[in-house]
C-alpha cells in the first residue's frame, strides 16, 4: 500500500445516524449542522421540545468518566441519549457555551493546566467492573486501534523510518504502558476546549478517556502547542519538569506516532513535516 492509500477513519454521517437512531429509538432529531473542528465530525442537532445538543460518535461508557470529571469541577457535557448504530456507538450530549479557542492564548493554557490539576486521583476509588484499573497501551511496540499504526511510518520516507525507530528503541527501553489513577483525556488540546469571553466553559471529546498518568495529557497539550502556538510551550515545560524522564520520553513517543501516522493518511504532505519537526523536537 502506497502513501496516501492508508484506511481513513470514517467521518459521522449524521443524517443517516439521525435517521437509525429514529428507527431504533422512535426520537426524531432535527440536524442543525456541523459541529467546527474536529478529525472524526460532529454536528449539532435539536430535540423535539427545542432543546439544541450535539451527536458525536464515541464510546458509551465513556459517560462514566464525563460524570467523574464533572464531580471534580471539570465543566463538561452530560450524556443524554446513547445508541449501537449499524456497528457504531453514537452519543447525543448537552451543548455546552463557547467555541474552541481563536487563537490560543496563556489564559486559556492555564485554564487547561488548572483542569488537569482536578483530575489528578480522580479515579482513585472504583468505578464499577466497567472500568476496571489497568495499564494502558500506548501502541510504541504494535498498532493502535484504528490510530497509531505503524506501517504509514514505515513506509513513507525514511526521515518517518527514522522516527519509528526511535518509537520502537523508546517503547523497549522506557515502557509501553501508562498507569496511574488519575483520569486523563488522552486527547486534551485546544480543538477540545470551549471558550466563552475568555472563560473555559468546557472539556469536550472524552470518547479517548482512561484511568492513568494526568501528566500524559500535559505531553499531549505540549506537543500540539509546539506545532500550532510554540510561544506557550514555556507555560506547560514549568509542569513537565515534575515528571519522570522515561515516563517523558513514553508519552512523546506515543504523541509522535498518534500525530504523524495520522498526518500521513489524513492530512497533506505539510501536515506531515510539521508533526515530524515536532516529534524530532522532543520530548
Amino acid at each position: 500500500m502506497t502513501a496516501g492509500t492508508w484506511p481513513r477513519v470514517a467521518r459521522l454521517d449524521a443524517p443517516r445516524v439521525l435517521a437509525r437512531i429514529a428507527e431504533i429509538t422512535g426520537v426524531r432529531l432535527v440536524l442543525e449542522g456541523p459541529c467546527p473542528g474536529g478529525e472524526v465530525g460532529a454536528a449539532y442537532v435539536r430535540w423535539p421540545d427545542g432543546r439544541r445538543s450535539v451527536l458525536t460518535a464515541g464510546r458509551t461508557r465513556s459517560g462514566v468518566f464525563v460524570d467523574r470529571a464533572r464531580s471534580a469541577g471539570v465543566p463538561t457535557a452530560r450524556h443524554e441519549l446513547t445508541a449501537h448504530v449499524d456497528g457504531v456507538r453514537v452519543i447525543v450530549q448537552e451543548r455546552l457555551p463557547g467555541v474552541p479557542p481563536q487563537p490560543v492564548t496563556a489564559g486559556v493554557v492555564r485554564q487547561m493546566l488548572a483542569v488537569n490539576d482536578k483530575l489528578a486521583s480522580a479515579l482513585d476509588t472504583g468505578l464499577g467492573p466497567e472500568t476496571p484499573p489497568r495499564p494502558v497501551p500506548l501502541h510504541l511496540t504494535g498498532d493502535g486501534p484504528g490510530f497509531c499504526l505503524h506501517a504509514p511510518l514505515a513506509e513513507h520516507s525514511d526521515r518517518t523510518r527514522r522516527l519509528l525507530a526511535r518509537i520502537h528503541e523508546t517503547g523497549a527501553s522506557a515502557g509501553h504502558q501508562m498507569i496511574g489513577d488519575d483520569l486523563v483525556h488522552m486527547d486534551f488540546h485546544p480543538g477540545n476546549v470551549l471558550v466563552a469571553g475568555g472563560r473555559l466553559t468546557g472539556v469536550i471529546d472524552w470518547d479517548g478517556a482512561v484511568r492513568g498518568d494526568r501528566f500524559f495529557d500535559l505531553v499531549t497539550l505540549r506537543f500540539t502547542l509546539a506545532g500550532t502556538a510554540p510561544d506557550l510551550v514555556p507555560l506547560v515545560d514549568e509542569r513537565l519538569d515534575l515528571l519522570e524522564p522515561r515516563r517523558r520520553a513514553a508519552y512523546w513517543a506515543h504523541m509522535s506516532l498518534r500525530m504523524v501516522d495520522w498526518a500521513i493518511r489524513h492530512h497533506d504532505a505539510g501536515a506531515v513535516q510539521r508533526w515530524l519537526s515536532v516529534a524530532e523536537s522532543g520530548p
